[in-house]
């Protein structure tokens, strides 16, 4: 499953790796920030209330990228945003009689977001960031000591 010596999985493919999962999960903390700040949206340019929108990743096979990187290696990923969806789950009820959008009993549909399980999401979101730029970070000071190496 891992590259053969001669197959070298070279450092633009970690690179490109991590890159790919830096630029999903900042997707993913756009769209936590999105849901955060329409918590309260009872309605939107489409007519409706706002639902929380959810970031669906798929796993990327390198040889997607083979015009950009060199290895042909089967085992090796990226990732990237496959689609984003409306959370299907119920909208919440609110009795409020005196809102603009409340109905005849006086009940607003409110969003089905959460905030705390929006900020558990942006803690995830970040933490896989933070791993990824640690991994650039990692694959950067190799190829830095293998050129002094080769001094």
């Amino acid at each position: 499953p891992y590259p053969k010596e001669d197959d070298s999985m070279d450092f633009f493919t970690a690179l490109h790796i991590s890159t790919t999962g830096l630029s999903a999960y900042r997707t993913r903390m756009s769209i936590i920030s999105t849901n955060i700040a329409n918590v309260h949206t009872t309605r939107t340019p489409a007519g409706g209330t706002y639902r929380r929108k959810l970031v669906v990743m798929e796993a990327l096979p390198i040889e997607d990228f083979e015009s950009i990187l060199m290895s042909q290696s089967e085992s090796l990923r990226g990732v990237r945003v496959g689609e984003i969806v409306e959370d299907k789950t119920p909208l919440r009820q609110v009795y409020s009689p005196g809102h603009p959008h409340a109905d005849k009993a006086g009940y607003v549909y409110m969003p089905n977001v959460n905030i705390m399980t929006e900020m558990a999401d942006m803690l995830i979101a970040r933490r896989s960031y933070e791993a990824n730029v640690t991994a650039i970070g990692a694959t950067k000071a190799m190829a830095l000591k293998a050129l002094e190496i080769g001094k």
